[in-house]
């Protein structure tokens, strides 16, 4: 009898990428040019979206630790990506994740499932991740997105739009904003699971303005502007990453019919789905030990990479 890991399909990496005329460049100083780059960005990014790879939750994953990490950082916070999963992977069961860990579970929640700028979804995040007090001004902000979605408008324009509102009622929740932004992207492109984009360049010189380069807010002069180029940027660098990633997914995948241990199909469909797995994983068909053997196996075999740089406590991803 064959092994689920022998039954898996391996995804050719052929991955749309975006034009190097579609990546800004240098100074970008007019709002239609910086939408047109959007549009053609964002439109190779709705054909790797479309073809839902066998790796696309591993990628949405990777994406979010990236949005989570500079939305840290803008908090003032000093986690970056590896802490973040760390803290994420290696708590206890129970244990509370801290502020910086609520944000890495709030872009991991958008990244995961299909999300809607619904009350009954938005509040809980917006509550729990992000710490924010729910009032009338959000309710009202969230409520008007849903009017958004069915809008002629341009999707980026739009996105832009709810971040500036969320700003403008409660400057409080200008993360709330930024990942309200991805949320109503995705709803206009018709995606089943929204893709952390916006938030990953709230650092880069894109949402930067005058002699002091301060940061444009939501809403600000040139935002506009910013968010569209933030998107295609944000486009780009995702299918660059989809291209890597499908690379690394046909080599696990290749490898698969190579692995006799009992549990080693959940393993590779674990890979392919999240950003990484503890070498201490474990199930009724793997024992922690059998894990730890088979992550080493899978590295030797070149399948996977170790992501935290230790000798113990291991995470391993694609």
């Amino acid at each position: 009898m064959k092994s689920r890991a022998d039954l898996l399909v391996i995804d050719p990496p052929l991955v749309a990428k975006v034009p190097a005329w579609a990546r800004p460049r240098g100074l970008v100083l007019h709002e239609v040019d910086a939408a047109y780059l959007a549009g053609a960005a964002l439109n190779s990014l709705d054909n790797l979206v479309r073809q839902d790879f066998a790796w696309a939750g591993a990628w949405r994953q990777r994406l979010a630790l990236q949005s989570a990490a500079a939305a840290v950082n803008l908090t003032g916070r000093r986690e970056d990506e590896s802490a973040l999963r760390d803290t994420h992977y290696l708590r206890g069961a129970g244990d509370d994740p801290g502020p910086s860990g609520h944000l890495l579970m709030a872009w991991r929640r958008l990244a995961s499932r299909t999300t809607s700028c619904d009350a009954e979804i938005v509040r809980p995040v917006a509550e729990q991740h992000f710490g924010l007090l729910w009032d009338e001004s959000l309710a009202e902000v969230v409520a008007n997105a849903e009017d958004m979605v069915v809008s002629a408008r341009p999707a980026p324009t739009l996105a832009a739009e709810i971040a500036a509102a969320v700003y403008r009622a409660r400057p409080d929740a200008e993360l709330l904003g930024f990942w309200l932004a991805d949320v109503l992207l995705a709803q206009k492109f018709k995606w089943p699971i929204p893709v952390p984009l916006l938030m990953g360049q709230v650092s880069s010189p894109i949402f930067k303005s005058g002699e002091h380069r301060k940061r444009i807010r939501p809403g600000g002069e040139g935002w506009g502007r910013a968010v569209f180029l933030a998107y295609a940027t944000a486009a780009a660098e995702a299918c660059d990453l989809g291209i890597e990633l499908a690379q690394r997914a046909a080599t696990l995948t290749a490898v698969a019919p190579k692995l006799r241990a009992k549990g080693s199909g959940d393993v590779i469909k674990l890979l392919l789905s999240d950003d990484a797995v503890p070498g201490s994983w474990s199930s009724p068909k793997l024992s922690a030990r059998g894990a730890r053997r088979l992550f080493d196996r899978l590295g030797e075999l070149g399948a996977v990479r170790e992501l935290s740089g230790r000798p113990t406590f291991r995470l391993y991803g694609l």
